[in-house]
């Protein structure tokens, strides 16, 4: 019986460790995302700003595509 209970703690040791990594990779990858969302969208704006610059009416990112 304490051979059985003590494999049974082991593994749920295991199962507490890897749920803690997956929990730390999650974060890590959700603040990856944001960075990324965050520099899309500045690089979406200076694009939108040349073109205005440039003497475009609409912005590139604002038209619909020619096939709408």
């Amino acid at each position: 019986m304490e051979d059985r209970i003590a494999r049974l703690e082991e593994q749920i040791a295991h199962l507490t460790r890897t749920v803690e990594d997956l929990s730390d990779i999650a974060r890590e990858q959700g603040d990856q995302l944001a960075r990324l969302i965050n520099r899309m969208r500045q690089l979406v704006e200076r694009e939108a700003e040349r073109e205005v610059a440039d003497g475009a009416q609409i912005p590139l990112a604002d038209q619909r595509p020619p096939h709408w």
